[in-house]
Order: structure tokens, then sequence, then C-alpha cells
């Protein structure tokens, strides 16, 4: 582990301690915030009996269907915006304000486009995402060296051949931290979305359970989705670097 891999582990590690210590002192009441072990707990508790299966798996599958449709189509917007520097300045304001939106004061439209299924919970994880990942791929492409779009351009390349083959690959750390700012947009629109618009699913369960004064299950599923968001960063952390290393960079 590297010293900052170290000092990362230790600030969180003594936050727990220190929030943990709050609690069994009575410092913070348990009607305001139950102990980290207790959370711990109370999950292992709803996992070993499978009451949370059901949400957990429906809440993945929006996030994992909202994660693929933004990184793609993130990226396939990003290179075509990129393709017309006149769109680009015309679109530049938008894109940096664009999550300064509401998006959640529109949530009856969508219900009206997409129903009360997971249609409408599966769009604004989209939206949430996919703006990363064109920010994160004009940033990429606008770093590529000169000498490769000029070699494109030799080869009589087209606009999705030069895309794919030349600044695809010149543009993959950038595109490494766009996915990773889609996956924790996707969790982030999807969950909140359960709250308001769906009848199941994690962020439907936190909202019953906050709503019942449930705080053993409302904590627990926070923390099962906070360690899980984590833990899928860190596991493509890890990968990113793996690549970066290899590639010699």
């Amino acid at each position: 582990m590297t010293r900052i891999g170290f000092l990362r582990l230790f600030f969180v590690a003594g936050f727990i301690l220190a929030v943990e210590a709050l609690c069994r002192t009575g410092a913070i009441s348990p009607r305001v915030l139950i102990a980290p072990s207790d959370m711990a707990v109370r999950l292992a508790w709803l996992l070993a009996s499978g009451k949370a299966n059901a949400d957990i798996a429906e809440t993945l599958g929006n996030v994992a269907i909202a994660l693929v449709l933004s990184v793609s189509g993130g990226f396939a917007i990003g290179a075509a915006i990129h393709a017309f520097p006149r769109l680009r300045r015309a679109i530049d304001p938008f894109l940096a304000s664009y999550y300064a939106l509401p998006f959640f004061a529109f949530y009856p439209l969508f219900i009206v486009l997409f129903g009360l299924g997971r249609g409408a919970i599966i769009a604004i994880g989209f939206l949430f995402g996919v703006v990363a990942m064109i920010i994160a791929t004009l940033n990429g492409f606008d770093r590529i060296p000169p000498v490769l779009v000029r070699t494109a351009a030799i080869y009589h390349m087209g606009p999705a051949a030069a895309a794919l083959r030349i600044k695809l690959p010149s543009a993959i750390p950038y595109l490494f931290t766009g996915v990773k700012l889609a996956i924790a947009y996707s969790f982030i629109g999807v969950i909140a979305a359960e709250f308001i618009m769906a009848s199941s699913g994690l962020g439907y369960s936190i909202s019953y359970a906050f709503n019942n004064f449930d705080n053993g299950t409302m904590y627990a599923l926070m923390l099962f989705v906070i360690v899980l968001v984590t833990v899928v960063n860190a596991l493509f952390y890890s990968y990113e670097r793996r690549l970066m290393r290899r590639w010699g960079r």
C-alpha cells in the first residue's frame, strides 16, 4: 500500500471510530444516528435474511443499464461534438451549467414519457451520468497530440474510424475519469429517483424506513450503497492503474 493509500485508510478508520465513540457515549442520539457497528450488524442481518435482495437486484439493474447508456452515449455524443468546433462553442456553456439544473422538478414529465416503471428511473440515471462522460470525452480529445490527428488525415480516416482507432486509445485516461464519474452519478440519479418515483428498490426502501422511523434499516441500506460504490470505484481505479502501467504512462 502506498503512503497516500495508508493515509486515506487511516483517515476513514479514524472517522468511523470517532462516530462510533460519539454514538456509544450518547453524544449523538440513536434517534439521529446509530453506531457504525450497529449499521454493519443490521446490514449483515438484512443480507442474510434475503429481505433486501429484491430491492438490491432491481437498483443494481437500473444502475447498470443507466451506466452503459451513459458511457456509450456520452462517448458518442462527445466525439460528435468535438468534430464540430462551432457546435462545441455553442454547447460549452450548457455543459458547464448542466448539473445546476433541477432534474427532479421535472419528474412528472418523465412519468408521462416513460410511465411508472423502470424507464423513468433509468432515464434520470442516464441524464445524470451522460454529461460527465461527454465532458471527459471532450477533455480527452482536446489533449490528443496533433501528430496523431495528422496521421488520421494522411490515412484518410473518416470521423468514426479516427475516433475509434486514434482518438479513443489516446484519450483513455480521461475516459476512465468519465466512467468513474458516470458510475457515481448513475447511482445518485437512480437511487434518488427511486425515492419519489418507485415502489421498490433501494431508494424506495431507504425512504420507507425513514418515514417509519426504522433507523436500523435506513442506515444499513445507506451503508450498503456507500460501500458498494466505494468498492466499484476502487476496483475500477486499480484496473486503470494497471492498464496505464502496461501502456507506460
